[in-house]
């Protein structure tokens, strides 16, 4: 008996087998009955043995129609498995790959080292950068606009994602240039427990305590100043003398625009800048960009070592 039975020959007598009428399994494939029932005779001759009784009182199965029903079930779903799978791969490859930030991910060259480690793997793949407001910690993680995002850590639900850090920060504070302490050098954190600060958005509770060092502060709750969702709004706060603020060695740039200057701090911890993406989100696209940007930050440590 010849193997070289085509997907379309199952598929023929998987409906017929079905609705065990050749008039009504034409009508579901779209085919004319005498091209079925011709389909169906040479599947017969290729198999060696009748499929089918067909007399007056209808069409019924015969003990090998009946033995090779649940096999092309079988081959016809794994082929339609397979089917998805290339069809998905396609669309990925050719896919465009969002990437949400809240903050600008350059440092150093970092966001174009990420994506030309990534086209190595996706050469025709799309990376669109997308800028989303301080509302949103999660840099459109938690309502699925970003497909990855750069994001300070803690991250506010922490157990649905998964990260990798990508730089490890000294935080500094920022002040106007005529605060009494601009003059300073440096500045022990304890120094600052009665300054109002400029606290992010209660949002995402986790980093704004993170910002407001709650850590650092032995219980003394901070006193707010104002709320700021953006880096210029920050910069009018600090300019307009609401308030001063934590902020990343890389972010600096943003801020010091005139009116404004960063000292370093002691007494609170490094700011860890990550990037993220959903745990249960395993397209390729998702994690070879996860892969390239641990292989970036990897090799970007290991220079520093050196």
């Amino acid at each position: 008996m010849t193997t070289d039975v085509h997907g379309r020959d199952l598929r023929y007598f998987l409906a017929v087998a079905e609705e065990l009428h050749f008039t009504r399994a034409a009508e579901r494939l779209y085919v004319s009955q005498p091209a079925l029932s011709k389909q169906i005779r040479a599947l017969e001759r290729q198999l060696g043995a009748p499929l089918f009784d067909r007399d007056r009182h209808g069409v019924r199965l015969t003990d090998v129609g009946t033995a090779l029903l649940p096999h092309a079930r079988a081959v016809l779903a794994a082929w339609d498995e397979a089917e998805g799978a290339v069809r998905a791969a396609r669309e990925e490859a050719r896919g465009t790959l969002v990437v949400g930030m809240s903050t600008s991910p350059g440092r150093g060259g970092l966001l174009p080292a990420i994506r030309s480690r990534f086209t190595e793997a996706h050469p025709r793949a799309r990376t669109r950068l997308r800028q989303i407001g301080w509302e949103d910690p999660t840099a459109g993680l938690a309502d699925g606009s970003s497909d990855v995002a750069f994001v300070w850590l803690p991250l506010a639900g922490a157990e649905r994602f998964r990260w990798v850090v990508v730089a490890t920060e000294p935080r500094l504070v920022a002040l106007p240039e005529d605060h009494p302490l601009a003059a300073r050098e440096r500045i022990a954190f304890a120094e600052l427990l009665d300054e109002p600060f400029l606290a992010l958005p209660d949002t995402g509770p986790e980093l704004r305590d993170y910002w407001l060092a709650l850590d650092a502060r032995d219980g003394r709750p901070p006193v707010v100043g104002a709320e700021i969702a953006s880096a210029d709004e920050t910069y009018e706060a600090l300019v307009g003398g609401l308030g001063i603020c934590l902020v990343a060695t890389g972010n600096a740039p943003l801020l010091t625009r005139g009116g404004v200057v960063t000292r370093p701090v002691e007494g609170v911890s490094e700011s860890r800048l990550a990037l993220a993406w959903r745990a249960d989100d395993t397209r390729p696209l998702v994690r070879d960009y996860a892969r390239a940007a641990a292989a970036v930050a990897s090799s970007a440590s290991s220079q520093v070592a050196l």
